[in-house]
């Protein structure tokens, strides 16, 4: 297929695209690339969004390479599969965010002079006119396939453009105290209703995630840290408790808990 692996962009580029092709040949390629669709490699995509992200935040250079190179091929993936629908292709997709691009960048292409702080809104006021034409309700930009906690950020963020959003982050506080309060009422009610419960811890989340915008927090990866951070404390004490014991199973509630405040107090 190559003599020796590409020196430049394009080439490494058109390789690729050249394997892609012929792992979806119907007679010659992998009975299960061949059998994918688009609807099929969502899943795939987002997974492997998530493992270049972790990649990334572990600051493993070699890894975050091939993570990106697997996200590359899920693009290359997409594009194969709409050449295949008479649909687009990768030129179609490449041309079509760098024409995005330099529309949304009018103060870099257009030598328009547009100072730092108002950058976000040139961007928004561009967004919103390309949305025009496709649909007039304010949140139908947004996708509903995002991550729950990005999706509702960016739900939050988008009312906030139109003046629908508290004024302060004191109100926001009091919002998040009073749906844990909600919380507790269900849990402390005759008869638990399950659906009811659900809807509150429901409520109570998207009160969190407001609070960590009106902060400037991204709520998606405060989550992440904080639970890297548990998986990273609980794997101490799992370490400390086999030590110990051989296993985790042969200690206490309470055994576990002192050896978790331990670990918390030597970092």
């Amino acid at each position: 297929m190559f003599a020796a692996k590409p020196t430049n962009p394009a080439a490494a580029l058109e390789r690729l695209l050249v394997v892609m092709a012929r792992l979806r040949d119907p007679e010659k390629g992998c009975p299960w690339d061949v059998k994918q669709t688009m609807q099929s490699l969502t899943r795939y995509t987002i997974e492997e969004a998530y493992e270049a992200v972790d990649a990334i935040e572990r600051g493993a250079p070699e890894e975050i390479k091939d993570e990106l190179g697997d996200l590359l091929f899920q693009i290359v993936f997409y594009a194969q599969v709409g050449k295949e629908q008479d649909s687009f292709d990768f030129t179609d997709i490449a041309n079509a965010i760098s024409d995005k691009m330099v529309r949304r960048h009018p103060h870099v292409f257009a030598d328009r002079q547009t100072d730092e702080s108002q950058l976000s809104t040139q961007w928004e006021a561009i967004k919103a006119t390309e949305k025009t034409a496709q649909s007039n309700a304010l949140l139908d930009s947004v996708p509903r396939g995002l991550p729950a906690l990005m999706y509702a950020q960016k739900i939050q963020k988008k009312c906030a453009t139109v003046g629908f959003d508290w004024p302060s982050v004191t109100p926001v506080a009091d919002k998040v105290r009073e749906e844990v309060a909600e919380i507790q009422a269900e849990l402390d009610a005759p008869e638990r209703d399950q659906q009811a419960l659900e809807a509150e811890i429901g409520d109570a989340l998207f009160a969190m995630v407001n609070l960590a915008r009106h902060c400037n927090v991204d709520a998606d990866a405060a989550l992440r840290r904080a639970s890297q951070k548990f998986a990273r404390r609980f794997a101490t004490v799992e370490a400390m408790a086999i030590g110990q014991k051989g296993s985790l199973t042969g200690h206490s509630l309470d055994e576990l808990e002192q050896l978790w405040q331990q670990v918390k107090s030597q970092e």
